[in-house]
Formats: structure tokens, sequence, C-alpha cells
């Protein structure tokens, strides 16, 4: 018999981590420009390829860091490195070209960084889902881990589809100040993962 308790705990764990609603504002700057349906596709790739991430490490993932010689503290770092990254664009305005409309094909896709990983299935989230099915019984656990899984990605879905709206309400200069704000906190975030990296190899 599953355990409801267990089951809305992961939940609410999975959900606080991933902040599906603090994702949907860097989902506007981050696809500004695009079309709702190149929007809409590249939120639902984002969350696709973050569930098969979540799916992957929650099942394997122990192993498969052991095995290579990764370990979770270094994982952290590098997702915070690459995260910082992203940030000094928005923060720098270095996406000008496809908010104006001009994007060409070779236009980078945010779908599989920085949506799908790190923000959705960052190192908190993987590390969680390790956790998680650890306290699992059973591919009947198993299973109905991964559904509240999905079930947190799917919500994230929805918040994305939410943000053309808010974008249009913000208008061009809101949405400027919105994205220097948010790449800002970006930035810090970022800076967090590097630290929480770095006291977990006891380095600080």
């Amino acid at each position: 018999m599953l355990d409801l308790a267990f089951l809305t705990s992961a939940f609410v764990t999975l959900f606080v981590i991933i902040d599906p609603i603090g994702l949907a504002p860097l989902f506007i700057p981050l696809t500004a420009g695009m079309t709702a349906q190149n929007r809409r596709a590249v939120g639902l790739r984002a969350c696709l390829i973050a569930a098969a991430l979540l799916t992957l490490f929650g099942l394997a993932g122990e192993s498969i860091l052991t095995t290579i010689g990764i370990t979770m503290p270094a994982f952290q770092i590098s997702g915070g490195v690459l995260l910082f990254l992203t940030a000094l664009d928005m923060l720098f305005d270095r996406r000008q070209p496809r908010r104006e409309g001009h994007a060409t094909q070779d236009a980078p896709d945010p779908s599989v960084f920085p949506l799908a990983m790190p923000l959705i299935a960052g190192p908190g989230a993987m590390t969680s889902m390790i956790l998680l099915m650890n306290q699992t019984t059973g591919w009947g656990g198993a299973a109905a881990l991964l559904g509240v899984m999905l079930a947190v990605a799917g919500s994230a879905f929805v918040f994305f589809l939410l943000a053309p709206p808010i974008e249009r309400l913000l208008g061009r200069t809101g949405e400027m100040v919105i994205t220097r704000l948010l790449g800002m906190l970006l930035a810090a975030l970022s800076v967090q993962f590097i630290l929480n990296g770095a006291r977990a190899a006891g380095i600080i």
C-alpha cells in the first residue's frame, strides 16, 4: 500500500525545490521574441527533458555518479557556474537580436540549457530524487514517486503557458526591468549552488 503522506511530502519537496511558479518569470526573457507556438514547444521540450533526467537520476543517479567518479558537490558547483553564464546574458541583454525578432536557426535553444537543466532538473532536484527513491519500496513505490515528479514537471509547463500574458502586461520597458532583476537573482542563485557544493565538499 502506497504511503499517501510520503507522496504528499515528496510532491511538496520537489515543488519547492523546482519552484514552477518562480520559473515562469525566467521563461519570459529566455524565450523573448519567439512565437507562441515556439514558446509552447520550448516549454514542453524543457519539461519532458527535465522529467527524463529526473527519472534517470531517481532510478540510477547514485550509481552513475559513483561509477564515473563525480560527487554531488562537484555537480552542484558545475551547475552553478553554467547558470551564472546565463545570468550574465540576461544582465547584459546579450539576447537582444532574438528579442527584436531577428533570431536565426542558429539561435540557442533554451529548452535544454538552462530550462531543463539546471533550472528544472537542477542539482537539488536530482539529489532529492535519489534520496526520495531510496525511501520507496518495490516498483510500485518507485512508479508512484515518478508520477509525483511528473505532476511537478507538468505544473512547470502550465506556468510556462502563463508567461506570455505576463509579458504583454509588462510591456517592453517592464520586460527589460524584470529581465535585469531576474538576471541578478539568477546570478545569486548560481552562486548559492556553488556555495552549497563547496560546503558539501568541505571547502568552506
